[in-house]
């Protein structure tokens, strides 16, 4: 078996793996809630954040039915009722005592159990890079997060990720926005935040927009590794950070971005005004660079790659610079070497994130250090 065969996974494959990462996190928090003051509603505000995180797991299932089989669609179902009456149970022992009361009994176990979930989710992290942060847990359904936690039924009307209109926890490290209404990403003025857009935000994929972003992963291969990549991508003054893009149908626009990683498929490249930039690249063109420097290239890793991609001859090293008209090589651009490139163990295990996997771990393997 090929290494590409190993290690590709499918959408099922990858939806599988996040699943249990996100039960495991969710049992995280409930255990977590009675750690909350009752004193100014941090208690309430940590139960509807656990209770937004359900709602949204089985909105993601939903969104998955496209591609999930019937059978896991309802094993998926089940876990998510079991996680439900586990959560009701959790919140009851922070309720008064009712002096009489009826308990409804179980029925069937769901055919994932939560306990198997959890454990399988801390021993076999996610084989592919997917869903997922160091040390935080699920996030709201919301694709705007306001200042307050919203109800897992308000309208959603926005694709936009910005530190303006959010209140991130001091212990929460990532963001994983559903995008399922939205018709576009929009992700800026962040710092030291992992995002994770799931399969759901593959609606909102027609364009995208990251702009002023420091020491950050965002992780947007899932979403558009089902069929439905960007049309257009722009990335622009970004920092310390690792950006994995996905697939981009069209051209990618590459702006400003200083000590970083990018990781895309796309079918046009074009970087401007950058500097100390590893890329991780599969290109249908050649690509041009223009005002950039100690810029180095590296084809894409296979983790990344679609089987539909796989035909195409990679121009990943075949680069352009428009700022150097003479016939020897430019010295704003090389060769990543292979010992200094990401390794698969770091993409399939670190990337990804999990337990025990912080921010500051991903980006110290994936960005160079700072001289």
């Amino acid at each position: 078996m090929s290494t590409t065969a190993m290690y590709e996974l499918g959408p099922k494959e990858r939806f599988f793996r996040y699943f249990q990462l996100e039960v495991a996190a969710l049992q995280e928090q409930m255990d977590k809630i009675a750690d909350f003051s009752l004193v100014g509603g941090e208690r309430a505000d940590a139960t509807d954040h656990c209770l937004a995180g359900i709602a949204r797991l089985a909105n993601e299932v939903k969104d998955a039915s496209q591609y999930l089989p019937a059978y896991d669609q309802r094993t998926y179902s089940e876990t998510i009722k079991a996680l439900s009456e586990r959560f009701q149970e959790t919140r009851a022992t922070f309720q008064p005592r009712a002096r009489f009361s009826f308990r409804a009994t179980r029925k069937n176990p769901p055919a994932i159990s939560l306990g198997d979930a959890a454990e399988i989710a801390s021993v076999q992290r996610l084989q592919a890079p997917s869903y997922q942060s160091g040390s935080s847990s699920a996030q709201t359904p919301s694709v705007t997060i306001p200042s307050t936690v919203p109800s897992s039924n308000e309208p959603r009307d926005s694709g936009d990720l910005s530190d303006s209109d959010h209140l991130i926890p001091q212990n929460v490290a990532i963001r994983k926005p559903s995008l399922s209404e939205s018709t576009t990403v929009q992700i800026s003025n962040l710092i030291d935040v992992h995002i994770i857009l799931p399969s759901s935000a593959s609606a909102a994929t027609p364009s995208g927009l990251l702009t002023n972003l420091n020491r950050c992963v965002v992780d947007m291969s899932v979403s558009t590794a089902t069929g439905k990549p960007f049309a257009g991508l722009a990335l622009k003054n970004i920092r310390d950070s690792l950006i994995v893009c996905g697939h981009v149908d069209g051209p990618i626009h590459i702006t400003g971005i200083e000590n970083s990683a990018i990781v895309v498929a796309c079918r046009q490249f074009r970087m401007h005004d950058c500097k100390e930039v590893d890329v991780y690249l599969l290109c249908a063109s050649r690509p041009i660079i223009e005002d950039c420097s100690d810029i180095r290239f590296s084809p894409l890793p296979e983790s990344y790659m679609l089987k539909s991609e796989q035909p195409i001859e990679n121009q990943w090293d075949k680069v352009d610079d428009f700022k150097w008209l003479k016939a020897e090589h430019s010295p704003n651009w090389g060769i990543l070497p292979p010992e200094k490139r990401i390794t698969l163990r770091v993409w399939r295990d670190v990337v990804p994130g999990g337990a025990g996997i912080a921010l500051g771990d991903i980006l110290k393997e994936t960005i160079r250090p700072k001289q």
